[in-house]
């Protein structure tokens, strides 16, 4: 039978969502910050590039940014739950009775 994970909890689950929120709205901060001092940077080397070059290189940085800060924000979330405790491995008898041989 499976255990119950602590995110079954509402109230558990409400703070370790609006934790992970919180967490997303300081990165989009820290990103378009971050995309504005590297376009400022390669604007004022005043390169012969088009405005696609900019466009492509700011969602770059910025899609990179996010979606890295996003998954190990669901992996803080996991583990500082108590989450990743509740799954059960159907596989760890049978890895431990290969450590025994």
């Amino acid at each position: 039978m499976t255990r119950h994970s602590p995110l079954d909890d509402p109230e558990q689950a409400a703070y370790a969502w609006a934790r992970f929120r919180r967490l997303m709205r300081f990165l989009f901060l820290l990103t378009v910050g971050i995309v504005a001092i590297a376009m400022a940077l390669l604007y004022k080397q005043g390169s012969a590039a088009s405005v696609h070059y900019y466009i492509a290189i700011a969602l770059g940085i910025g899609f990179t940014m996010l979606l890295t800060g996003a998954l190990m924000g669901l992996m803080f979330l996991s583990s500082g739950t108590g989450h990743d405790e509740s799954v059960e491995d159907p596989t760890r008898e049978s890895w431990q009775d290969k450590d025994a041989d």
